[in-house]
């Protein structure tokens, strides 16, 4: 497949996971229970979610095109399901389930698998192409403190 094949069928499995993501998490930040929560005074405000993870899936939709282009396996595809399914299972299990420590659990491991990617591919064709993952690692390292924050003052 062509990188620009790659990158719209990472876009639209992305930007469907999100989209799945918000279906589950039932009106979270909306419900009574998470306004109640404690919140770490580094909370951003709403806006900037929608606005992080679009920029986030634009890079990383872009960053998997380069990869699978050159690198295409099944052990890759695997992680990056994996990913999808830790991405959008956390808005499942801290939202819906009320689930905030096992939430801390999924976050942090999908902070891991990115964190493989980046660190992975390193010295590889495509090694430049791990920067578009920042936007991703950083937004991922706030959203665990935000998560670890609730766990440990809730």
């Amino acid at each position: 497949m062509s990188k620009t094949v790659y990158f719209i069928l990472f876009l639209i499995i992305n930007f469907g996971g999100l989209a799945l993501g918000s279906w589950l998490m039932n009106n979270g930040p909306e419900t009574q229970w998470y306004q109640d929560l404690s919140k770490a005074p580094w909370t951003p405000p709403g806006w900037v979610f929608g606005a992080a993870w679009t920029t986030i899936m634009v890079c990383f939709s872009w960053y998997l095109a380069e990869l699978f282009h050159n690198r295409s396996s099944k052990f890759l595809w695997l992680v990056y399901g994996f990913q999808v399914v830790l991405n959008v299972g956390w808005n499942w299990v801290f939202f819906n389930q009320h689930q905030i420590t096992f939430g801390l659990l999924v976050i942090s491991l999908l902070l891991l698998v990115i964190l493989y990617f980046f660190i992975t591919f390193r010295n590889d064709r495509i090694k430049y192409a791990k920067y578009l993952l920042m936007p991703y690692l950083i937004w991922l390292c706030i959203a665990t403190s935000l998560n670890g924050y609730i766990v440990l003052n809730n």
